[in-house]
């Protein structure tokens, strides 16, 4: 079986870009999730990640994980905000340390009591730096981030420089789910610069356009969360997705 990181690094090939859609476990009952996620996975989705900053019902969350994995094809992938969010049944976990969090626990420590689990319940390890941009979000307030403003690219360049020294293949730069701006172009464009690895984007994109520029900045992936969940979004999500795969770098 392809690893689900082999995956993303093939599809990336073919498409130029993908696109995530986050489902918040606590948010999301069981069967509005699944109609969610099947139609994103129709319009072109290559993941759904599941989880958020605040996810603490590890039950519920194992149910909707459950849930996903029979209806979909695309891979299950957690997006945890701390141990609780580390659940059976997904087809692999970014695994995360939040770089610039003033609170080791975030950094290594949550790490350290998650990994028995993600061992456990044999999920795939997408080694992945956390990086948190702008202030009064969940993923600021939880995770404690001394966050990186929006217009200092070089400091999230030198975060992502150092994830990469450290050996993670993934780095994840985080506006925040419901994110009154999301990371602008010019910062992707700099850790691009210097990142070689899969960069994902997330926080407060909602609309084509935004994505358009985010990828072309640089980013390999996007994360669409909150505007998921609005009614009307398949249309935006379906042009986002249009969008993305025709950007000419």
């Amino acid at each position: 079986m392809t690893s689900v990181e082999g995956y993303l690094k093939t599809t990336l090939k073919k498409k130029k870009a993908l696109l995530f859609v986050l489902i918040d476990s606590e948010i999301s009952k069981i069967k509005s999730a699944i109609v969610l996620a099947k139609n994103v996975e129709k319009i072109g989705a290559s993941a759904i990640l599941v989880g958020g900053s605040s996810a603490t019902d590890q039950l519920g969350m194992t149910e909707v994980v459950k849930s996903l994995k029979k209806s979909l094809k695309i891979p299950i992938i957690l997006f945890p905000g701390n141990v609780t969010g580390v659940v059976p049944g997904a087809n692999a976990i970014l695994f995360s340390s939040l770089l610039n969090s003033e609170n080791p626990y975030f950094i290594s420590q949550a790490q350290a009591l998650g990994a028995p689990n993600v061992l456990r319940f044999g999920l795939e390890a997408l080694p992945t730096a956390y990086i948190v941009i702008g202030e009064g979000t969940s993923a600021w307030f939880v995770g404690a981030a001394r966050a990186i403003p929006f217009d200092k690219a070089n400091i999230a360049a030198m975060y992502a420089l150092s994830a990469q020294y450290l050996g993670m293949r993934f780095v994840y730069l985080e506006a925040g789910s419901g994110a009154s701006s999301h990371v602008k172009p010019e910062m992707v464009k700099a850790v691009r610069k210097v990142f070689k690895g899969f960069l994902i984007v997330g926080g407060g994109i909602r609309n084509s356009q935004t994505a358009g520029e985010l990828v072309k900045a640089g980013a390999n992936a996007l994360v669409v969360g909150t505007l998921a969940e609005k009614s009307g979004s398949l249309k935006i999500l379906t042009d986002i997705v249009k969008t993305i795969q025709s950007v000419k770098r």
